[in-house]
């Protein structure tokens, strides 16, 4: 139910319109002039103001301010092309005109349901996302994520065709889904087809059905992923592998909403947004001949892309592995913990497949994990991965690690990477030998041999 405030001087139009929404259920406040609307909104939280344009003291359009939360439609019994551009320009949602078309009001207010819906989903994202790093199903709060969160929200409330790419494991099907559900779509279907698990002989009958007897083995009328998902989103995922001849009739339901069944001849009509995928370069499979160009550039009319979990950063890493954990937990009633050691391995990874490798690490370390995952729960790749820079052998130390903790990181390291020789340690670190030994002997490392 919305707050809706009309603003009409004419008490019989005024009752009208007040009938007319309060019957489809929403709460009415009323005002006859402009002073009297402005002083309501000041006291009252308002979604949706009805607004006669001429008032006994000013302009309906007046009610319009930049730092406004609610949406305004325009009432006029004067109409006229130049007020009606005038108001839509000036951020009117919607313009009607006297008298009024009870059809056209029950529509704007049909429609202004689902925009105060979105609204209201956008901001529990985003609430999400402060509190916990979470954005819908997505985890993860760095800067490049959060380009992808604001793309999503710009693009949702559209029925643009958004294309998303990114390596595998990046969480392309998660963005479809968010996607999806901050759209007017929401209430629909969300059926995601990957193009490359499907057999080159079975996909066209998947994606637009097939009639009974239009081939072997279809004994009835078979309904495709576009007749399935009208009314909401479809998700193709490894749009590059679609066979080409296949492509032409994506493109035609893309153009014209309509498309033939396998062993049809009457036209079928959807109304269906998609959302595309892929992992590979797009371009390049363009210039060797897999993707049609012209499909191309009709599905990336908003190109969305997936950063690698490597260019996410440490932070985004640790939400990822703290999340899957408590969802392991919750599916198997355990109470698992990261020890510090394994939480920086995990950090210091570059994760080659992404989230999903992550995931996977996670779930293999919950079941060798006694009480709590350390580094021994943690597979070789990950445990043998600190000493693997182009220049040589490196560590990693944790921001807020004591200074002499990371010290002593150091100098053992670089002992170790010079097989124990202590004069070159020394001069490679820039102390004295004594230094050296001095250090060494804190550290309870007393023989040539104990460095490791």
């Amino acid at each position: 139910m919305a707050s809706i405030l009309i603003v009409e001087d004419d008490s019989a139009a005024l009752a009208a319109l007040a009938s007319v929404v309060e019957n489809e259920g929403h709460e009415v406040l009323t005002a006859a002039t402009l002073a009297g609307a402005q002083s309501t909104l000041k006291s009252r939280s308002i979604d949706l103001v009805l607004a006669d344009f001429g008032l006994p003291d000013g302009n309906g359009l007046d009610l319009l301010e930049p730092s406004a939360d609610y949406d305004l439609a325009i009432i006029t019994g004067q109409a006229t092309l130049s007020t009606a551009i005038d108001a839509l320009r000036r951020g009117a949602v919607d313009y009607l005109t006297k008298p009024i078309d009870v059809a056209r009001l029950r529509a704007l207010l049909s429609s202004f349901e689902r925009t105060v819906e979105l609204r209201s989903e956008v901001s529990t994202l985003r609430e999400e996302l402060r509190d916990a790093g979470r954005f819908g199903a997505i985890v993860g709060n760095s800067e490049p994520m959060r380009q992808v969160y604001n793309l999503i929200e710009k693009v949702a409330k559209t029925d643009a065709t958004v294309f998303i790419t990114g390596e595998s494991g990046t969480g392309k099907e998660l963005v479809a889904e968010t996607i999806h559900r901050m759209s007017p779509r929401r209430k629909g279907e969300l059926l995601p087809l990957n193009c490359g698990a499907v057999s080159p002989t079975l996909i066209e009958s998947e994606l637009f059905g097939h009639e009974k007897g239009s081939f072997t083995g279809a004994e009835r009328r078979h309904a495709g992923h576009f007749e399935r998902a009208s009314g909401g989103t479809l998700f193709l995922d490894e749009i590059t592998e679609m066979p080409i001849e296949l492509q032409v009739k994506l493109l035609r339901v893309l153009e014209t909403g309509t498309f033939l069944r396998v062993g049809g001849t009457k036209p079928q009509t959807v109304d269906v947004r998609v959302v595309a995928a892929s992992n590979q370069d797009a371009a390049q499979a363009v210039d060797e001949g897999r993707l049609r160009e012209d499909l191309y550039y009709r599905l990336r009319v908003f190109p969305i892309h997936l950063p690698p979990l490597r260019d996410r950063g440490p932070d985004d890493i640790e939400l990822l592995a703290r999340s899957f954990l408590a969802e392991l937990g919750r599916r198997d009633g355990t109470t698992r913990r990261l020890t510090d050691e394994a939480l920086e391995l995990l950090t210091s990874y570059s994760w080659p497949g992404n989230v999903r490798e992550l995931k996977n690490a996670i779930e293999r370390a919950n079941i060798l994990a006694e009480d709590s995952i350390d580094a021994d729960c943690l597979s070789r790749e990950v445990r043998m991965q600190l000493a693997t820079p182009q220049s040589g052998p490196y560590i990693r130390v944790r921001i807020g690690s004591s200074l002499e903790e990371s010290e002593k990181r150091l100098i053992l390291a670089t002992l170790d990477e010079l097989d124990g020789n202590r004069k070159e340690t020394a001069s490679t670190l820039g102390i004295s030998p004594k230094t050296l030994y001095n250090r060494l002997k804190s550290y309870g490392v007393n023989r040539k041999s104990e460095h490791a």
